[in-house]
């Protein structure tokens, strides 16, 4: 068991969720396959990284089986909803994989500083270019190479560009910053306007093509005080380039990388020993000639205070760990000096102080505007007492100031994600220290150590005894609500971070900083998982809600943009209780019924080049929203019927897509009658007007395609041969609509409506229709207080939570058919073909398409790197008899 703290206090936590409760809880513990002997290296150093999209990757010290002395260099990513789903790439490094460092978020900030509201000039149908999906890896033989998904499968990587310095270590990498940085404003988090909340900060690319484009590259420092660039043309073409950080190369032993509001770039660099300055450049990168230039510049450096104690001096020889607080802030920087049996950590902040004139100069009269000169100088702002010997640092990656300002605001509001960061001990223990004052803000003791606050006892035999199950790697997500780390037997535990570190907040109070969280993530385009690991299924109706309202209250430009994204949130909280499934059923459906709305509003095309102002389908938007007639072709009378006509195979290829919205629109009308106190699949949409209205005008339009091309339309088992069943579905899907219209206040559907409602049945057959996609993930398991155990390469399979799991809505059976949800086509009971699954919604598509139209081709291509709800693909097993 693991046993968790207050900082000050003296009594251990009892488990619990964090609105009173502990700083940190074990979530889920990945291990590997038990092997007859021990292979794992100790002396070889671990490395993990996470992603914006929820990807960890990780190196493990795994020694191969047949050789004692060679070492695999294997990088291994997981996405946090399958950890079991583990993706083992044979790096081709030579030495220990020493850095490993995701690419930052592309095209994804939507705000501006200048103004209020948010300047939409990004198209946000593919918020991420590469964001969060490459990554860089270097080892110790200054081989750097890039990764990127194979068929955009977060199972499946290859090597696509590469760089060395050759024989050169690599001791600090990082891609260069593409000038986009957002604020978040936790003081404004009770603010109605997302530009209030989040806003873009000015800050310049490292390196900009023609235009202002950032350029794309990565810059990496090397054990003997080089610094390499390789820039990545846009032809696809590598432009490296190497220059030493200063005139007398030394020995690098620890380095990083910050960036600059300018455009600059900022090195640390020590060479290991805790009595030598830790010295500071300035790096600019051009292009000159087709050629890449760097220049560097010495900039002020800094002797650790530890080293100018007389009681300290000799005390802590070497430095282990060197760190900017921030990527983006190169003016605050953090240190830590070890021994064999301790540490101290040191935050240091670069100042502007005054030049003292000497008192010759005092006396002259000053000139108009003169200011007085002025020197930047390092001072030390803490530290802390004497530590167990730290093995790891991670550091928030949330963008908030910590300001005096700041800190006053979260200690006002209780916001703290992102103001502590954390330090794993060789003892197998965890403590968050808030990251200006570094004073302790909570403990995790670790599931080998056993000990708990008091027990000396325990912590001295531990010490005595052979080495202890401790963090060799740590890394916070990108809303620091989750601490990912990999210890010494390579195992990878995930941990929950309190957003309030333990305060006891009233549940409004959590509401609203969770809230805030994942709306920072749907502007930003970020994965939310870890926002999820805080939400209690008594949490899950109030949040929905409350993220509707704060949507609503946005301008309409931006609820256009947005309208997907907060569809899927919601989703993926609905499906974390049983009171709430069928409305993620409602919300899956809702997303799949954007899609084709607009992918077959995209077919049409207006009959004169030079119309004006609005396309056919906002024609077809406008006109169905004025026209109230339940008879459909009425309503068509009123089109230019010429801007609907289409060649015949188009149509005919997206059959598959117009069956499902016919089945759907009479699933809803057939089920109207058994929407009571229980709430079904479908209820969302009976006081939904606008997804009523877009199966008003889907149905319009596959009426008149019908009449071109009568194969496309949409196949009923009528019980009667002179049935109309177009008709019939649109008028009552009218009556239901004109209930729930926007413009007016909502009614209750009429007992006429009702009753031809129960009637459906008799007259046209209902299918059966299961539209969620069946989630596998881990997320929804661990609702439990026990945290999970995970072996990697076995799919999570735990008694009791099988057909159990809240997300049973729809009755399955082993033999069921499978459904591919985006081709709305059955696969079979046992597909042959390769399948990929969403990592997010679960959603399944066969691999490799089976259509050759053009029409449906394009279908395909709008899903060929994200799902339906933005989240990646991942290549599952075939399923067997």
């Amino acid at each position: 068991m693991c046993s968790f703290v207050f900082a000050g206090e003296g009594l251990a936590c009892p488990r619990s969720f964090f609105f009173g409760g502990s700083i940190m809880e074990l979530a889920y513990v990945c291990e590997w396959e038990k092997r007859p002997k021990s292979t794992h290296c100790p002396s070889i150093p671990l490395v993990c990284s996470w992603s914006c999209r929820n990807l960890v990757a990780f190196t493990t010290d795994l020694k191969n089986e047949d050789d004692d002395k060679d070492v695999s260099h294997l990088i291994h990513i997981i996405d946090t909803e399958h950890p079991w789903d583990v993706y083992s790439i044979n790096s081709g490094h030579t030495e220990v994989i020493s850095c490993l460092e995701w690419d930052q978020s592309g095209e994804s900030c939507l705000c501006c500083a200048s103004t209020s509201c948010f300047q939409l000039y990004h198209v946000f149908t593919d918020v991420f270019v590469h964001g969060g999906s490459r990554l860089l890896s270097a080892d110790g033989d200054g081989q750097i190479r890039c990764w990127s998904m194979s068929d955009h499968l977060v199972n499946s990587w290859e090597s696509v560009l590469s760089s060395s310095v050759d024989g050169d270590p690599i001791v600090a990498l990082s891609w260069l910053h593409n000038g986009v940085k957002l604020a978040l404003h936790v003081e404004m988090s009770g603010s109605t306007n997302f530009g209030e909340k989040f806003s873009r900060v000015k800050f310049s690319p490292s390196l900009t093509l023609f235009g202002g484009k950032p350029m794309e590259g990565w810059l990496a420092v090397t054990v003997s005080g080089l610094v390499t660039v390789s820039l990545l043309k846009p032809g696809g073409a590598l432009l490296t380039a190497s220059e030493s950080l200063c005139r007398l190369r030394g020995r690098v032993a620890l380095a990083d990388i910050a960036f600059t509001g300018g455009g600059n770039i900022v090195v640390a660099a020590t060479d290991g020993s805790s009595s030598s300055p830790v010295q500071f450049y300035k790096v600019v990168v051009s292009v000159v000639s087709e050629k890449c230039r760097i220049d560097t510049e010495l900039l002020p450096s800094l002797f650790l205070r530890c080293t100018t104690d007389p009681l300290r001096r000799e005390k802590y020889p070497a430095v282990t760990h060197l760190k900017f607080l921030t990527r983006e802030n190169s003016e605050q920087v953090l240190l830590c000096a070890s021994n064999q049996s301790g540490s101290i950590v040191e935050c240091w902040s670069l100042r502007k102080e005054g030049l003292p004139v000497n008192n010759i100069f005092q006396h002259r009269s000053p000139v108009v505007g003169e200011k007085q000169p002025t020197i930047l100088k390092w001072r030390i702002l803490t530290t802390t007492g004497d530590l167990e010997r730290v093995s790891a640092i991670a550091l928030p990656k949330l963008p908030i100031s910590i300001s005096n300002t700041d800190l006053k605001v979260a200690s006002d509001t209780k916001f703290c994600p992102g103001l502590g960061l954390a330090l794993a001990f060789h003892d197998g223990s965890i403590q968050i220290l808030h990251r200006l004052s570094l004073h302790t803000m909570g403990i995790f003791y670790g599931s080998s150590s056993g000990q708990r606050p008091g027990e000396e006892s325990a912590i001295k035999r531990q010490r005595t005894g052979g080495p202890t199950l401790h963090f060799k790697a740590l890394q916070f997500s990108w809303t620091s609500l989750a601490l990912a780390g990999v210890d010494n037997h390579g195992k990878l535990h995930m941990l929950r971070v309190s957003p309030s570190m333990g305060q006891v907040l009233e549940m409004n109070t959590t509401l609203r900083h969770l809230l805030f969280l994942l709306e920072y993530c749907m502007v930003t385009g970020y994965d939310w998982w870890d926002v999820l690991l805080h939400v209690q299924p008594t949490m899950v109706h109030n949040l929905v809600e409350k993220l509707h309202e704060e949507y609503m209250r946005q301008n309409q430009a931006l609820q256009q943009v947005l309208a997907t994204r907060i569809v899927a949130v919601k989703a993926s909280l609905c499906k974390l209780s049983t009171a709430t499934a069928a409305r993620a059923c409602d919300f899956h459906a809702k997303l799949l019924l954007i899609a084709i709305s607009s992918t077959l509003k995209s077919l049409l095309r207006p009959h004169v080049l030079n119309t004006p102002d609005k396309s056919p389908g906002d024609r077809l938007t406008e006109i169905c929203a004025k026209n109230t007639d339940t008879d459909i072709d009425k309503v068509m009378i009123n089109l230019k019927t010429e801007e609907f006509v289409l060649d015949g195979p188009p149509l005919q290829s997206l059959q598959q897509l117009i069956q499902w919205v016919g089945d759907f629109v009479l699933y809803l009308l057939a089920n109207l009658p058994n929407q009571g106190s229980m709430v079904r699949p479908g209820f969302g949409f009976m006081r939904d007007g606008a997804s009523l209205g877009m199966l008003r005008e889907m149905l319009v339009m596959i009426r008149i395609w019908g009449l071109l091309k009568p194969g496309c339309l949409p196949t009923f088992t009528a019980m009667s041969d002179n049935q109309d069943s177009m008709q019939l579905l649109f008028r009552l899907l009218t009556k239901l609509w004109l209930c729930s219209r926007d413009d007016g206040p909502p009614q209750e559907p009429d007992d006429s409506l009702i009753d031809e409602c129960c009637l459906l049945p008799s007259q046209l057959l209902v299918p059966t229709m299961d539209w969620l996609p069946v989630n596998d993930g881990v997320i929804v398991k661990l609702q439990g207080k026990h945290p999970l155990r995970l072996q990697f390469g076995k799919a999570l399979c735990l008694p009791g939570l099988g057909s159990n799991t809240p997300l049973e809505v729809f009755s399955r059976s082993p033999g069921s058919q499978k459904m591919d949800n985006l081709r709305c086509v059955h696969m079979g009971v046992y597909p042959t073909e390769e399948s990929k699954a969403c990592t997010r919604c679960g959603c399944v598509t066969m691999l490799r398409s089976p259509n050759k139209t053009n029409a449906m081709k394009q279908w395909e291509q709008r899903w060929i790197k994200n799902c339906l709800c933005g989240g990646l693909w991942r290549r599952i097993p075939p399923t067997v008899p």
